[in-house]
């Protein structure tokens, strides 16, 4: 019986590691919960796609985003981050400002353990984002 818990162990262990290639699903969509320190405002709805085809778009909160990006293993890079023009109030504003300029410094990511994606800057507290139901 104790031979059958060591695999268990393992499989448990591993479980949200970002070597599982199927953590990272590619083609959904992810709502994201925290930049870094702060949660989100309030009601406000900031999303993440990540394209088969190398391209990640979403909403930054007031307006829509867009970027390239590169994925290598656990490795994760956005290139320049353009988005829509709108204004909104102040406050959402300087959230996707934040929001946005994480994006441009996200290193690698991984699988927290409640299956949280987590985007880590070089330096610093991750982007953690909830896979989208449905």
């Amino acid at each position: 019986m104790k031979w059958l818990a060591l695999p268990l162990l393992a499989s448990a262990l591993l479980t949200g590691c970002a070597s599982d290639t199927g953590a990272l699903q590619r083609d959904h969509g992810y709502v994201l919960e925290w930049i870094g320190e702060r949660p989100l405002i309030d009601n406000s709805h900031l999303t993440m796609t990540l394209g088969e085809d190398g391209r990640a778009y979403g909403n930054a909160g007031c307006n829509h985003w867009f970027a390239s990006y590169r994925l290598d293993g656990d490795s994760i890079s956005f290139g320049p981050v353009g988005s829509t023009r709108k204004m909104c109030a102040p406050a959402l504003m300087e959230q996707e400002h934040r929001f946005l300029e994480a994006m441009g410094k996200v290193e690698h990511w991984d699988v927290s353990d409640v299956q949280q994606l987590e985007l880590w800057p070089a330096q610093g507290l991750p982007l953690r984002f909830w896979p989208e139901k449905g």
